[in-house]
This record gives structure tokens, sequence and C-alpha cells, in this order.
């Protein structure tokens, strides 16, 4: 089983344009995620796809791989451009703007197809649990809710499942944007219009749900730093110094 790593790389992001860009200690913000993901030896090669030709110089002038795409609304139309004629089983989409993304989760996706001989399953990504009210209601926080085997059921940014009335039981999740993906299913993804509800809520999974397709979710107890807003980049200058 041949899985690569693709780094979906904008750089006019809407709230921090050029933020792939910005020092991270000697490195670029997207130097750093790319010479990370390198390092954890999960993958048998990472890429860039880029459609900034700023972005794809950064990374070979630097030794790396990257592929320049055209404009895209989603990182996943943008990953299936540049995976096309590459030879791979899985690809696993980690976001450019998360450079401390740690190995553990990315073995836990890796480990959804090794353990799915049928191949029932499309894609497999990460959720992790929320406590605070305030980050439940957070629309920047994309939701999700499973069944009892951990398939996706529906991502949102609204507060899902809506508490009428309380329990014990009830658990809020986060859907941590990292996605490995069967190269089969992000092709046809990628062929496919954006749906209703993607439009909607701007959730580009919900494109994979609507068409039948079954997303695997991995509990996680990871916290990265996403870089966000300049205010995140502090942070994560600030984590990188510690």
């Amino acid at each position: 089983m041949k899985t690569i790593a693709v780094i979906p790389a904008r750089y006019e992001a809407t709230r921090f344009p050029g933020k792939l860009l910005e020092k991270l200690g000697e490195r670029s913000v997207i130097l750093t995620t790319y010479q990370n993901v390198i390092e954890t030896g999960l993958f048998d090669q990472v890429h860039v796809a880029t459609d900034s030709p700023l972005i794809y110089d950064e990374i070979v002038s630097n030794g790396g791989h990257a592929v320049l795409t055209g404009a895209h609304e989603t990182g996943s139309d943008r990953i299936a451009e540049a995976v096309r004629d590459l030879d791979c089983d899985i690809v696993v989409n980690v976001q450019g703007d998360e450079p401390f993304l740690k190995t553990r989760p990315l073995e836990q996706l890796i480990a959804v197809f090794k353990n799915d001989p049928n191949k029932e399953i499309s894609l497999a990504s990460l959720k992790i649990e929320l406590f605070e009210q305030k980050a439940i209601e957070n629309p920047n926080h994309v939701k999700v809710i499973t069944d009892r085997f951990g398939h996706a059921l529906y991502f949102s940014r609204s507060v899902i499942p809506f508490p009428r009335e309380r329990t014990p039981q009830l658990h809020y999740y986060k859907h941590v944007g990292v996605y490995a993906f069967r190269k089969e299913a992000l092709l046809r993804f990628a062929s496919l219009e954006q749906s209703p509800l993607e439009i909607a809520e701007k959730i580009e999974c919900l494109r994979y749900l609507e068409h039948g397709m079954k997303i695997k979710m991995v509990e996680t107890d990871f916290v990265g730093v996403g870089i966000d807003v300049p205010e995140d980049l502090e942070k994560a200058r600030r984590l990188l110094g510690s």
C-alpha cells in the first residue's frame, strides 16, 4: 500500500494572506510543515500542491517536491489534481498551516486503511472532544457526529447535536482537518459538483457524505497550532522557542 502526503498550500488565505511564507524560526511556515511531515518517516513521497509560484519556489529551492495547480475551491480538489498521475494508493492531506502535527495521529489515519480489507472506507479524518461551551458554539470549529462505529453522520458549524435535553452522555467533537483518502475516492470527489450542503456550510466533507462515501473518524487528543490569524503565528513562534 503506497502512501503519500500532500500539503495543499494557497497563498491568498482569507484571514491571513501570505501566512505560509511567514517566518517560523529560521524557516517559513510551509517549509516547516513540509520538513516535519518528511521527518515522520511514514510516507513514500511528500508533495506541496499550490497555485502560488512563490510557495512552489520556496519548496523546490529548499530541495523539496511541489506541484503547481490551478485555482480550486477546496484543498481536496487541489490535491486531486496534484495526485492524478502519481502512483499511490492512499493520500494523506496535511494542512500547510499546521506545522506541529505529530506522528501518532497520522499513523492512526493510515491504520484505518490497513484494517479495511474490503475497502469500504473512502476516507479517514480526526476528531477531538470539545469541553468548553464557547468552543462548542464557535462556528469556526466544525463539529462532527458519528454512528456507533465511528463513521461520520454529519458535519456542521452549528452546535450538533442540539442539546434540547442535556444528558451526561452528550459529547461534542471538533473535526480536525487532516484527512487520508483512497486515491480513487479523492478523484471521484473532484469529479462531482459541490453539493448544496457543502456550499452552505463551507465544509468539503459534506460532498463525500452526500454521495454515499464512508468517512471513518479517529479520535485524537492532539492539539496543534493552526495558523489562521497573525495571533496564531505569534503563538506558534512562542511554542517553537519554548
